[in-house]
């Protein structure tokens, strides 16, 4: 007897939950987990995570009424974060900005033991591959944030190993100046390749083989008539179909969660790195989860594509979202989960997600709480 064909439900399970400030960014490794939050006095927090029902704060660090603190990377016994300008256009405000190297060897007690001091508003945001840092920063010379890369081999005493920006961006530049939200917003190192999403400027492809001299490979952007400034621009580390691909999160950075069109995702096709294509989209449906006055659209994906093709997000009011590209023309959703929202907020605004070795995903709120979750599926 034949029997019909049944598409498995993948689902999210509460595991657990934490009453924390809010973050910026999550990362999870081995038994810790690290938070950047949002808002001075709050720099960053140190968690037990090794039993993912009932996380531990280990140690909490603060920062000055001007930082802003609100990302963390972590190798091995070394934490990095960043140092911006807070609130980041109050230009009456000089603070020292940059990104500070902390030894976590004894989680509880984190010691600093380096400043690498940078320019204007600072390190917004920044990747961590090997012994190098690939930064978000403003930076003599240039008019809105660059890509700075650091040599962290000696973590006490870093130093510049290339930059990386796109024309119009120096100071010396003939043409007009071009907006402050045309920047290299975040630089995610993958190989001898960077990939930069850009603000308003859309998203490009920078060949690092040589770190001392990166040039542009390829790029595109879709503003306009797309207003959403890109956010993240994560390649899929495996063919698909025999071809390579990209997501590129833009980023709703309004509270009009009606505006249109809203800030999604998108899938290229980058085979071809000099023409990035776009091959589809992916958007969450509104309804019931768009608050006027709060966040909606896209944010920020775990900077990691599975083998199997899942791609998890951070969607604002819409929570974390499990979206299957296995058929990259297709963007399929497989599961969804909305935590709770913080203390006297009307929704949730989850920021940043991360999925540890053991598959629990993490999602931070930008304003209160942690939540963990399993995927199953």
């Amino acid at each position: 007897m034949l029997r019909s064909a049944r598409r498995s439900v993948a689902t999210f399970e509460p595991v657990g939950r934490l009453a924390l400030p809010g973050g910026g960014q999550i990362v999870v490794e081995g038994p810790y987990a690290y938070v950047g939050h949002m808002a001075p006095p709050h720099g960053t927090s140190i968690l037990d995570v090794a039993d993912p029902a009932q996380p531990r704060v280990l140690a909490q660090l603060r920062v000055p009424d001007d930082i802003h603190s609100h990302k963390v990377r972590v190798a091995d016994d070394l934490m990095l974060v960043n140092y911006e300008r807070y609130p980041e256009g109050d230009r009456t405000r000089a603070p020292d900005v940059g990104l500070k190297v902390f030894d976590v060897i004894d989680r509880r007690r984190p010691r600093e033991i380096a400043f690498f001091r940078t320019t204007g508003r600072g390190v917004h945001r920044f990747d961590l591959r090997g012994t190098h840092a690939f930064l978000s920063t403003e930076w003599p010379g240039f008019r809105s944030n660059i890509l700075l890369i650091v040599d962290f081999a000696n973590p006490v005493h870093p130093a510049v190993a290339g930059h990386w920006s796109f024309p119009g961006q120096e100071a010396s530049a003939s043409c007009e100046p071009l907006p402050a939200d045309h920047w290299v917003h975040l630089a995610l190192a993958r190989g001898d390749r960077v990939y930069a999403a850009c603000g308003h400027a859309g998203v490009m492809i920078v060949d690092i083989s040589d770190l001392q001299r990166p040039r542009t490979v390829g790029g595109i952007a879709w503003d306009p008539p797309y207003t959403a400034p890109t956010h993240t621009f994560l390649p899929v580390p495996h063919p698909i179909r025999n071809r390579r691909f990209a997501v590129v999160t833009d980023e709703d950075v309004t509270d009009d969660v009606l505006e249109d069109p809203p800030a999604f995702m998108w899938v290229l096709d980058i085979t071809n790195e000099r023409r990035p294509v776009p091959v589809a989209t992916y958007h969450v449906d509104p309804a019931g989860l768009a608050v006027p006055g709060q966040r909606f659209g896209a944010h920020q994906p775990w900077e990691h594509i599975r083998e199997d093709n899942i791609v998890f997000v951070a969607w604002f009011s819409g929570g974390v979202r499990a979206v299957d590209i296995s058929d990259p023309y297709r963007p399929r959703e497989v599961a969804a989960y909305v935590p709770p929202p913080g203390r006297g907020r009307p929704v949730a605004q989850t920021n940043d997600v991360f999925v540890d070795r053991r598959g629990l995903v993490y999602a931070i709120d930008r304003h209160e709480g942690l939540t963990v979750l399993e995927f199953h599926r």
